[in-house]
C-alpha cells in the first residue's frame, strides 16, 4: 500500500533524528529526550509533539507497536523510509535561519526598564551554561555520537557569548549608555573581518 507522503516539519525530523538516535521509542521516551537535549536550542510544542510519531507512522517514515495490555503503550521505530528521510534532511547544506524570540527585548521595546531584566537574564544564562557544561562533560566521558558533542560546544559558546554580551550592556547602561561599544561601533559602517 503506497503511502502519502505528508510534508516533513522540524518537529518531524526531531521525531525521526531522536528515535534514530535512541532506538525504538514510546512518545513519553521521546518527550524527555527532547528535554534533556534538542530543547536546549529547538523549542518543539508538546501539543504537536505528541501527534507526530503517529503521523509519522500513518506515512510510512515509522513503525508502530503497541503493547496487546497494560498501558497499551506505543512503541515507534525507524523505517527505511524515515531514515531515508532524515540522512536527505541533515546532509542538506541549507537551513532556516535562526529566529529570536525573546520576552525580554519584547518588554525592554515597550519601554520596560532592562537592568532587571538583563540581570534576571545573565543568572539564567550562567545556570543554563552550568548545565550545557555538565551534560559536554558527562558526553565527553561516555559513548555518544559527534553531533551530541558539537552542539554541545555551541550551545556553551553560545551562552557565554550573550553573557558577556548583556554583562556589557548592563554595564554600559549604569555608565549612561544604552549599548555595549562592539555593537554601537558595529552600525558605523565596521567591516567585519573575512
Amino acid at each position: 500500500m503506497p503511502f502519502d507522503s505528508p510534508r516533513l516539519t522540524s518537529t518531524s525530523f526531531v521525531v525521526l533524528g531522536l528515535i534514530d538516535y535512541k532506538g525504538p521509542s514510546t512518545p513519553y521516551d521521546l518527550k524527555r529526550a527532547i528535554e534533556q537535549s534538542v530543547e536546549n536550542f529547538w523549542p518543539v510544542p508538546h501539543t504537536t509533539f505528541y501527534a507526530e510519531p503517529a503521523r509519522l507512522a500513518a506515512a510510512g517514515y515509522l513503525s508502530e507497536q503497541q503493547e496487546p495490555g497494560g498501558r497499551r503503550r506505543r512503541l515507534y521505530s525507524l523505517t527505511d523510509r524515515g531514515a531515508a528521510a532524515l540522512r536527505e534532511w541533515v546532509s542538506a547544506a541549507e537551513a532556516a535561519p535562526p529566529q529570536l524570540r525573546d520576552e525580554a527585548m519584547l518588554k525592554i521595546f515597550f519601554g520596560a526598564d532592562p537592568k532587571p531584566l538583563l540581570r534576571a537574564r545573565v543568572r539564567w544564562h550562567s545556570e543554563k551554561l552550568a548545565e550545557l557544561e555538565g551534560y559536554l562533560n558527562a558526553v565527553r566521558q561516555g559513548e555518544s555520537s559527534p553531533g551530541v558533542e558539537r552542539s554541545l560546544v555551541g550551545g556553551t559558546a553560545y551562552h557565554r557569548m550573550l553573557l558577556d554580551l548583556t554583562a556589557r550592556y548592563l554595564e554600559g547602561l549604569g555608565q549612561g549608555r544604552d549599548l555595549p561599544a562592539t555593537a554601537r561601533d558595529a552600525g558605523k559602517g565596521a567591516t567585519p573581518e573575512r
